[in-house]
């Protein structure tokens, strides 16, 4: 990989709650090209094909996905052209031109079965089409055979877009009273901290030998330390809401609450190979979300 200054990165789905917070975080590690939908729609193999043979990029980072969880359930084409297709024609294009592919994955690859945290190598057997379109993705960046980190994580959310944190948050400005799913567990991710540690894997790859990127390539989990129930997430987000009338947070079982796509009971899913690689751990999920929180 060239060095800084010589470098070009590709930054797709820069509109997105962690493209957006990629945009700032990736400055001055090599000349940024960000593109929203408008400019790479991964609903059109050809444009990305297109796109990235003029950049030119020495390093493709791909937050860009289909993320409507629910609706991929009666939308499987889209979806799975988007997640499971393009990252693979990504892949293929970052192979031709010798680049390395950066590209975010889900918990939801597995089927939230297992008692303790997921690992890489564990066995994937997603729930619902969402989950099935990331691990096709998966599959196709692998199959290319271009140097690659696929960072999985899991519950993102921020201060733009849509997420779990806004939608209390307005939820709760409507209603006296909520009831959330308490027996799912992972843990909850803010964008910002997705963006920061992937920036800081690219800074390593900065000035690195040539088999740096090589030696590297796999897949690897990017969580928030900690984990908690989307009961317990909705708790915390109104212990650190600055508002004068809290609603009351009920737990129900996600049994009570049915939606179009299943999703696994257990995501937690351990950060020991991204440390061990990387020397990067995220902070706990309650101090990131206080953060988020905080008045700017």
């Amino acid at each position: 990989m060239s060095a800084a200054a010589e470098r070009t990165i590709l930054l797709t789905g820069v509109n997105g709650q962690v493209g957006f917070e990629l945009a700032r975080t990736l400055q001055g590690l090599g000349r940024i090209v960000a593109i929203g939908r408008s400019g790479l729609d991964l609903g059109d193999l050809d444009q990305i094909r297109r796109v990235v043979r003029e950049v030119k990029p020495s390093l493709i980072v791909n937050p860009a996905a289909y993320t409507a969880v629910d609706k991929a359930e009666s939308d499987v084409d889209a979806a799975m052209r988007a997640n499971g297709e393009a990252p693979g024609v990504l892949a293929e294009e970052a192979k031709r031109l010798g680049a390395a592919l950066v590209h975010f994955s889900t918990d939801y690859v597995f089927d939230g079965t297992k008692e303790g945290a997921y690992v890489e190598d564990d066995a994937m057997n997603p729930q619902n089409v969402y989950g099935k379109s990331k691990l096709a993705g998966e599959q196709a960046i692998g199959a290319a055979g271009c140097d690659h980190i696929i960072l999985r994580t899991s519950w993102v959310y921020g201060t733009r877009g849509t997420n779990f944190l806004l939608t209390m948050l307005r939820l709760g400005e409507e209603r006296d009273e909520l009831s959330v799913v308490a027996d799912q567990t992972g843990a909850p991710t803010w964008a910002t901290t997705i963006a920061a540690l992937t920036s800081h894997i690219v800074a390593q790859g900065v000035g690195a030998d040539a088999d740096w990127w090589k030696e590297k390539s796999g897949v690897y989990h990017l969580t928030a330390s900690g984990s908690t129930s989307w009961h317990g997430f909705a708790e915390a987000i109104f212990e650190n809401a600055s508002v004068a009338q809290k609603p009351v947070v009920k737990r129900i079982p996600a049994s009570a609450y049915p939606m179009p796509a299943k999703r696994p009971t257990n995501s937690r899913m351990s950060n020991d190979k991204l440390a061990a690689a990387f020397g990067l751990r995220a902070p706990h999920w309650k101090d990131s979300l206080q953060l988020c929180m905080s008045p700017r």
